[in-house]
């Protein structure tokens, strides 16, 4: 006997498949899909919902730099509509620091795991709680060495990670990934991660999967559905177990998910979604998006 399976394979087993493994993806491509078709209904369920959103390739558009990311007039007052209309329960997961998040936002301070799950503010107004010790001198040295190559890599520190972006020499980034990865197998407490143009040391045993778990324990978020949108590898872990939790993972188009994997087109799309979700019917966001130089 064959039993249909949502992943589109059929089973000769006489056990009917267990409704986790065949049934449960099909019911949450059902929820995404409505979730996407009516982000009102996000908003419009008082306690049902928490958003956590990262913020380069998903919130705002690429930049040459880090420092060189543009704010649209309008989004901050839609973030904080959006904040308000989900109760609170709206987070920031983003490889920045809490502090560059919040001066990109300024004025406006949200919930925030940082650093790839090693900050985290777990209120606007409270303080930052810093959960591993900074790079060491030395590692930060045989870094800069590495970067040497060129003028055109930035080395980034933030706490406990180091970012070294390539985007102006995408073609270094064979030998970037070499020396890195060399100097991270020569440490156990540390990995290396790529990302949109970008690779980065962080301690091992941290991510935003586990920053966003770490949130969804407690108040505002603990007994809603996450859902989580991000662009990139490091949103990976994220999108994952906000799914394993029940919620939706939204994945982002760009130079690491593809149209056909995505659930929005870009930035902006991303942004209306947001938007429509908050209420606010009226925005607009009219910047152009930032093309890769090679695009």
């Amino acid at each position: 006997m064959h039993f249909p399976c949502a992943h589109g394979r059929t089973s000769t087993s006489r056990t009917t498949p267990s409704k986790s493994r065949c049934y449960l993806p099909l019911v949450m491509q059902h929820l995404k899909s409505a979730l996407l078709e009516a982000p009102s209904e996000v908003g419009g369920v008082a306690g049902r919902w928490a958003l956590f959103i990262d913020i380069d390739g998903t919130l705002l558009e690429m930049a040459p730099t880090p420092d060189a990311v543009v704010v649209p007039p309008n989004l901050i007052g839609m973030l904080d509509a959006l904040s308000q209309r989900l109760g609170g329960a709206l987070a920031l997961s983003t490889g920045r620091s809490v502090a560059e998040a919040d001066r990109i936002l300024a004025p406006l301070k949200l919930i925030t795991s940082g650093v790839h799950g090693t900050e985290v503010r777990a209120s606007p107004s409270g303080e930052t709680t810093v959960l591993v010790q900074p790079t060491s001198a030395s590692l930060l040295k045989e870094i800069m060495e590495v970067a040497r190559a060129s003028p055109d890599i930035i080395v980034e520190t933030k706490g406990a990670g180091i970012a070294v972006h390539y985007r102006k020499v995408p073609e270094l980034r064979p030998y970037l990934e070499a020396e890195l990865g060399r100097i991270a197998a020569l440490r156990d407490t540390i990995v290396l991660r790529p990302g949109r143009r970008v690779l980065e040391v962080l301690p091992k045993g941290y991510s935003k999967g586990a920053g966003l778990a770490s949130l969804m324990r407690a108040a505002p978020f603990k007994g809603r559905l996450p859902i989580m949108i991000g662009d990139d590898y490091g949103d990976e872990s994220a999108l994952a177990i906000a799914e394993e939790l029940g919620g939706v993972g939204l994945r982002v188009a760009g130079e690491y998910f593809p149209p056909e994997r995505a659930d929005f087109s870009g930035v902006v799309a991303t942004r209306r979604w947001l938007a429509r979700v908050a209420g606010v019917e009226a925005y607009s966001d009219d910047l152009p998006a930032f093309q890769p130089a090679d695009a």
